[in-house]
C-alpha cells in the first residue's frame, strides 16, 4: 500500500548541514510534489547570531525572525516547488514537533552536527528529541555528509538500505522504504545484522556444531527477508538481502559506505530519556556514523503496527 507524502517539514538552523537538509527537502518535494515547509526556531537568548544584539526583547524577535525569513528566502532561491516559511519562538524539537502535527506532515527533515561523547551529554541532542517527538518519519542530514559534497550536488535516492529486526518497528521501515523506492526507482537492500554475541551464554557448544547453527539460522534470516517484500511489490522491486555480523550501527554504516547507499532506512523503538542519554540508541549511533542520510520511523501513536 502507497504511503502518501504530501506534506514535507525542513528545519534549519542556517548550518552547512541544514542547508543540506533544505536540499534534501526541496529535492523530494519536487519527486513527490508535496508542500515544503521551511521551519527555524528563534532562540531568543541566542539571537545574537540574527544580527546585533539589542535590549528590546520585543524588537529582538521581530529582527530575529525577519532576518530568518531572509535566509529561508536565499537557501530556497529559484527552486520550482510550492514551499511556505515558518517561523517561530521556544524549544526547538518541540516547536518542530507541533508544527508538524498542525500541518500534518508525513516527512520532517533535520541537519545534525553529529555531536558525541561529552559534548553531546551536556548540550543534549535536538535529533534526539525530534526521533522521540515527532509524528512522523525523520530524515537526518549529518554535517560530514554535506561537509563532504554529497550535500552540495544534487540529492539522488539511487540505492536505499533498509535495517531490519523483524520487530514490527523495522516492518514500519520496510514499508515507508518500498515507497520511495518506487518513487525514485531505487534499487532496495534489505540487511539483517547477527549479534552472535548475544547468544553466546544460550549456545554452549562444540564448534562444528555451532557452525551448522549459525548455517541454519543464516538460511532462515535471508528467507525472512526475503518475506518481508510484499507480492505486488516484487513486480517492481527486486530487493538484494544480505547478512551481516557484529554491532547493528557499525554493520549497517560499513554496508553503506561499501556499497555507496544514498539512504539508510530503520525503525525507532523509543527508548526513554535516561535509556538514550546514558545508553544510546542504535540509531543515534548509526546517525552519528552513517556516510549517508538516515530515515528514521517509529509509529504515529494512532497507528498500529
Amino acid at each position: 500500500m502507497r504511503i502518501p507524502v504530501r506534506k514535507v517539514l525542513c528545519a534549519t538552523d542556517f548550518s552547512d548541514c541544514s542547508a543540506a537538509a533544505v536540499r534534501c527537502g526541496i529535492a523530494l518535494a519536487e519527486e513527490l510534489n508535496a508542500v515544503l515547509y521551511v521551519c527555524h526556531v528563534v532562540d531568543v537568548p541566542f539571537a545574537g547570531m540574527y544580527g546585533e544584539a539589542n535590549p528590546d526583547p520585543e524588537q529582538l524577535e521581530r529582527r530575529s525572525m525577519a532576518f530568518a525569513r531572509e535566509q529561508m528566502g536565499e537557501l530556497i532561491g529559484d527552486a520550482g516547488v510550492k514551499w511556505e516559511p515558518i517561523v517561530t519562538l521556544g524549544h526547538t524539537a518541540d516547536e518542530i514537533a507541533r508544527i508538524a502535527a498542525e500541518k500534518g506532515v508525513e516527512l520532517v527533515i533535520s541537519g545534525t552536527h553529529g555531536r558525541s561523547g561529552l559534548k553531546r551529554f551536556l548540550l543534549g541532542s535536538v535529533t534526539e528529541r525530534l526521533m522521540r517527538v515527532v509524528p512522523c518519519p525523520l530524515m537526518v542530514v549529518r554535517g560530514p555528509w554535506a561537509d563532504a559534497g554529497a550535500g552540495k550536488g544534487e540529492f539522488r535516492l539511487r540505492r536505499i538500505l533498509v535495517g531490519c529486526d523483524f520487530s514490527p518497528f523495522s516492518g514500519l521501515a520496510v514499508k515507508h522504504a518500498l515507497n520511495l523506492a518506487q518513487e525514485f526507482e531505487s534499487e532496495l537492500h534489505l540487511v539483517h545484522v547477527l549479534e552472535w554475541s548475544a547468544y553466546k551464554d544460550v549456545i554452549q557448544t562444540g564448534t562444528e556444531v555451532l557452525e551448522d547453527i549459525r548455517r541454519d539460522v543464516a538460511v532462515q534470516m535471508r528467507q525472512k527477508l526475503e518475506e518481508l517484500v510484499p507480492e505486488d511489490a516484487r513486480i517492481w522491486c527486486r530487493p538484494l538481502i544480505s547478512l551481516s555480523a557484529g554491532r547493528p550501527h557499525e554493520e549497517l554504516s560499513k554496508y553503506a559506505l561499501v556499497n555507496d547507499m544514498d539512504l539508510i532506512a530503520v525503525g525507532v523503538r523509543g527508548r526513554s530519556l535516561v535509556e538514550s542519554l546514558f545508553v544510546g540508541s542504535n540509531t543515534d549511533r548509526l546517525i552519528r556514523q552513517a556516510p549517508c542520510p538516515v530515515l528514521s520511523i517509529r509509529p504515529r501513536e494512532d497507528e498500529e503496527i
